[in-house]
């Protein structure tokens, strides 16, 4: 069996004190293949723990148990030369296309420092002809975006550039957290066509964390349900999307605003937001609280992960008479067949 490129391994993080804490991220065993030239979404609402996975991923965040493992090898533990490897492979576009820029130099600058950083290139000539490069193939012109400032571009063209500055290191993996969040509405299906064209054209497999589900929907081959810090579903997006199993994962595709007039959306709303009760305190499953099948079961253990189908498997008792999907075998919905 191929090691894998990025591997999370019974990953728990927790932030706080011996008292007041918050288990971000809950036991997850996560695996991504050398090559799988796939999206996967992280998806859930606020506090689901899915930016924390990609901090996590990214190295940002040390697991408090468990290891994150590049190549096979923990990343607190990578020498000098693994860890310059894996910063040039494993790349990320953040939410706030802004934040990245420094307001005093112009776009060229920002491209140039991964150029030089990891010598992509022998001569100025050559730095600027790979600048041209990743912006045209974000659909950009180098001509009307090198030489101006980031308050001279719209924020979508900001972004952009935030990608196509990653695309220059050729990684082998990108993770993108919130990516279209803070453009408007007109920019985002840019965004998202640059995203799945590196995609498609490149072979460059992506994590796309968001709360949108919508936009999920259009760009993923894949997606991954969390709440607190733990899968609820995860498989085949079409199928989840349309036709999703787990209670939590209803409640949120009840809430997409569908271009169906007649379509009644929003029911889940109340549900989302009712329950009060301390997770700390909780033995079962974790959404128990706030799910209206809930059975005796649920308050006494959290279920496993129930595969219905080969690219679907569901964390809920609802689906206890199908076959059980170990943590470590998470992976494996994602297999070609």
């Amino acid at each position: 069996m191929n090691t894998p490129l990025l591997e999370l391994k019974n990953v728990t993080k927790v932030f706080g004190g011996k008292t007041d804490y918050t288990v971000a991220l809950d036991d997850m065993t996560f695996a991504i293949p050398e090559n799988f030239p796939k999206i996967i979404t992280i998806a859930g609402e606020s506090g689901s723990g899915k930016t924390t996975m990609g901090m996590l991923m990214l190295g940002f965040y040390a697991p408090t148990l468990g290891n994150v493992l590049y190549r096979g090898q923990p990343l607190n533990e990578l020498d000098r030369t693994m860890r310059f490897q894996f910063r040039r492979e494993i790349q990320a576009v953040f939410q706030d296309p802004f934040a990245v820029y420094n307001p005093f130099y112009k776009v060229d600058n920002l491209l140039s420092i991964p150029i030089k950083n990891f010598k992509l290139a022998t001569s100025k000539a050559m730095g600027r002809e790979l600048m041209s490069e990743a912006l045209e193939r974000v659909g950009l012109r180098p001509e009307e975006t090198l030489g101006r400032y980031p308050h001279q571009l719209s924020g979508g063209q900001r972004q952009r550039i935030a990608v196509a500055r990653a695309l220059l290191l050729k990684p082998k993996l990108l993770i993108t957290d919130e990516p279209v969040s803070m453009v408007d509405a007109s920019l985002r299906s840019t965004i998202l066509k640059s995203l799945r064209g590196l995609n498609h054209d490149l072979g460059i497999p992506i994590f796309y964390i968001t709360h949108d589900l919508t936009t999920a929907y259009h760009i993923s081959d894949y997606i991954i349900i969390l709440y607190r810090g733990s899968v609820m579903e995860v498989g085949n997006v079409d199928t989840i999307i349309r036709r999703p199993k787990h209670p939590y994962t209803r409640l949120l595709v009840s809430s997409i605003p569908w271009p169906d007039p007649d379509l009644v959306w929003g029911g889940g709303e109340e549900m989302i937001q009712k329950s009060q009760v301390a997770f700390k305190s909780i033995t079962g499953c974790k959404f128990a609280p706030r799910c209206p099948h809930k059975m005796d079961i649920c308050d006494s253990m959290p279920p496993d992960l129930f595969l219905l189908e080969h690219d679907l498997a569901v964390s809920c008792y609802l689906y206890r008479d199908n076959e059980v999907l170990s943590r470590e075998e998470l992976s494996r919905v994602f297999a070609e067949t």
